[in-house]
């Protein structure tokens, strides 16, 4: 029995032992899971840390602006860039000068707040709220929806059946476009600052989607803008308005000055004297008077040099579908059917843009510019200014496919003609007809002949437009006109058609009127591009800007299946000057009752620092609207000054230079 026992004894203690290690690696695996598990670490968890990072990032800072005091960020910049000049309206202010003319701002495309007034189920709970500028909210909640309500009937021009979209009213309809960008703010405060408010300036808002003329028709706004001139002006002492136009809008306002001298029921009946007893100066900024390229490739592929440049950095991207949508697509078949872009398709064809062998900056060199002095001239300027080495280039052909094509000589060019192609519905997207495109129209028959063209001039950009956009052309026709006039005592021109059109209309009679052209100048420009073709694919936009085509050495104008030439970045410096530079310089018949014309530039300079945010010697398009330069200028004349007293013409391009090649009847 002891022997059984003291043999049992080992036999309890394997057992004990094995239990116990049993049990330490039980303890070892559960260690194991827990320092397994303490190490797992999923894209769900790093995407959650990220957004909560940041978003405690965006309060800190939040709660730091709102704890310093004001003048802190002006206080930061004096220390880095040393003591910020007055604003001009301070300036002014201590210069003396106060309120004197009532001004009138008229704003152009994209600029003007539109509010819902009656749409869809899908836009429930969004009457009288923006769906243009500001916070753009309801484009990321819901993009089809807010596509449809933002588009116009295809047929008509007007508001598709259901919806009803209006401009915002007064001065906030276009003070910033989205939260923190202003247009019109830094210019109504300082005109405040003189003491103007607002029974003295008037935002003339409207729909910058419409034809000018269907404004009148839908909403009466151009008899809203004459009541209101009269108001001003009547209540004012009889003091006369000054007008400020910007981009699109110097084109509504030429309109405007046609309208209110014609006779009712097509005119507003002011008579032909109406201008002359109600405007004092009208100072226009960013005018495209002559028209954009820029507004060609948005209506050829629904391009420009930014989306171009998008799809070079993220190929097919904007193309595919993404989240269900078409991108392009959709902005495409909403903006053919806003006939106001129709309004900025250049004016005046070959003779004034160019042609396959020509074209007026010809010789313009992109490299750095030696700018001309602020002195006044004249159109025998000297070869000195901003011209540098001879370029080749030929900036007539608005559209090329291939960058062969953009520079070789026109003999060498085999074209054959588009106009009389065949179209056939045989494209592979039929299954996209809810983002159709007059481009499911055309066939490979259509797509074929336009690129066999191979280049396009001013002349024939009209037809290729027509034949690519039949539908949207159609109803551009009858309230646009893109020529030069032989005759402008012709009946015709009496239809409103022609009033926005400065090539194919006279000036009222008004010779005591100052008409000012002001823009920025020293930015790349958009004015040709090169094109090519891409393969067939469903619900596509069968032509691109090539953004491999690049131009030789660093001078280049040539970038990205772009040509710049100068301008403000959005309207090239011909288009802006050439009226007051030339058509309207002195007695011509464009201008019979010799109204006085100034022409003022402002260079470009980019702000210094983040601190100065879009800058105040800004040239471009819009930024400019924060110009200190411009705005002293505006202010002064509002506060009773002429051009004379701002000392003339103030100019950096070659203007001059280019109007003179133009061979104009005048």
């Amino acid at each position: 029995m002891l022997r059984r026992r003291k043999g049992s004894e080992p036999e309890k203690t394997s057992e004990g032992d094995s239990k116990d290690q049993r049990e330490d690696e039980s303890k070892t695996e559960k260690g194991k899971v827990k320092v397994q598990s303490a190490k797992k670490w999923s894209c769900i968890d790093s995407c959650c840390w990220f957004i909560g990072f940041i978003c405690s990032i965006w309060w800190f800072l939040l709660f730091l602006f709102n704890a310093m005091p004001a003048s802190f960020p002006q206080y930061v910049t004096e220390a880095i860039t040393g003591p910020l000049p007055d604003p001009p309206g301070v300036k002014l202010r201590k210069e003396g000068l106060t309120v004197n003319h009532p001004v009138v701002f008229v704003p152009g495309i994209v600029t003007g707040g539109l509010e819902l007034w009656e749409g869809h189920q899908c836009a429930d709970g969004l009457f009288r709220k923006r769906l243009w500028g500001g916070t753009f909210g309801e484009l990321y909640k819901r993009p089809l929806c807010w596509v449809e309500h933002m588009s116009l009937d295809n047929e008509t021009g007007l508001d598709p059946p259901g919806i009803r979209i209006r401009p915002v009213s007064g001065l906030v309809a276009a003070d910033y476009f989205a939260p923190g960008y202003f247009v019109w703010a830094v210019l109504i405060a300082n005109l405040a600052r003189i003491g103007y408010e607002e029974k003295t300036m008037y935002m003339a808002a409207y729909d910058w989607r419409i034809s000018f003329q269907n404004t009148e028709v839908r909403d009466q706004s151009l008899s809203r803008i004459k009541s209101n001139i009269e108001l001003m002006v009547a209540t004012n002492g009889g003091k006369k308005v000054v007008v400020i136009p910007h981009s699109m809008g110097v084109l509504y306002f030429l309109h405007f000055m046609k309208w209110v001298e014609a006779p009712a029921p097509m005119g507003g009946g002011g008579g032909p004297d109406w201008c002359a007893k109600h405007i004092k100066a009208v100072m226009n900024i960013g005018g495209p008077f002559l028209g954009v390229p820029k507004a060609v490739s948005g209506l050829f592929s629904a391009e420009a040099k930014d989306i171009a440049v998008a799809r070079g950095i993220a190929p097919s991207f904007l193309d595919s579908d993404v989240f269900g949508l078409q991108t392009l697509q959709h902005v495409m078949r909403m903006t053919r059917t806003w006939d106001s872009t129709m309004s900025m398709i250049p004016k005046g064809g070959d003779t004034v843009w160019g042609s396959l062998d020509w074209s007026p900056e010809a010789e313009y060199s992109c490299g750095p510019k030696k700018h001309m002095s602020n002195e006044t001239k004249t159109a025998d300027q000297t070869d000195k200014g901003s011209l540098g080495l001879k370029n080749t280039l030929n900036f007539g052909r608005i559209i090329s496919f291939g960058k062969d094509v953009a520079e070789a000589h026109s003999s060498r060019i085999e074209r054959l003609d588009f106009r009389g192609a065949v179209k056939g519905k045989n494209f592979v997207n039929t299954t996209c007809r809810d983002v159709w495109t007059e481009y499911d129209d055309m066939g490979i028959g259509g797509v074929k002949a336009v690129v066999d063209y191979k280049s396009y001039t001013a002349d024939s950009i009209l037809d290729l437009l027509h034949f690519v956009a039949p539908k949207m052309m159609s109803r551009g026709d009858a309230h646009f006109s893109y020529g030069i006039a032989e005759n402008l005592d012709d009946p015709k021109y009496k239809h409103y058609k022609y009033w926005s059109n400065p090539l194919e209309t006279k000036l009222p009679n008004a010779p005591d009127m100052e008409i000012y052209s002001m823009y920025g100048v020293g930015i790349p420009t958009e004015r040709a591009y090169i094109y090519k073709l891409i393969p067939g694919a469903e619900c596509y936009i069968p032509f691109q800007i090539d953004t491999s085509a690049e131009g030789s050495g660093k001078d280049a104008c040539l970038k990205g299946g772009v040509f710049s030439v100068d301008g403000d970045e959005t309207v090239p410096v011909l288009s802006a000057g050439f009226m007051c530079a030339k058509g309207w310089r002195g007695k011509t018949r464009f201008n019979p009752s010799g109204i006085q014309t100034y022409i003022r530039e402002y260079d470009h300079a980019p702000p210094a620092n983040l601190l100065e945010g879009r800058g105040t010697q800004s040239g471009a398009h819009v930024d400019i609207m924060g110009n200190f330069a411009l705005l002293e200028d505006i202010i002064r004349v509002a506060a009773g000054a002429t051009g004379k007293d701002l000392g003339g013409d103030r100019l950096y391009s070659d203007i001059f230079k280019w109007s003179e090649k133009i061979k104009l009847k005048l």
